[in-house]
């Protein structure tokens, strides 16, 4: 029984992994320009977890409203 585990474990382990901090980033710069891959779209899907996305999704969007903006008073 122990080696049925074992063998189920080792065979999945690899693919159930969560995306780490650098491919979530990565998806959702992607995404937001529209140019997400099909594959890095399955693998968030199956493997992610959706606050992780939302969490990084907002911090992108502020990030990026923080960059328009110091942009446009440096021009300004």
């Amino acid at each position: 029984m122990n080696q049925v585990i074992t063998r189920t474990n080792s065979a999945t382990g690899a693919d159930q992994r969560e995306p780490t901090l650098l491919q979530v980033m990565g998806s959702v710069c992607a995404a937001s320009f529209g140019v997400q891959s099909k594959e890095n779209k399955t693998r968030d899907f199956k493997r992610g977890k959706p606050a992780h996305f939302i969490i990084a999704g907002l911090a992108f969007t502020v990030m990026f409203l923080v960059t328009l903006v110091t942009v446009v008073n440096l021009i300004v």
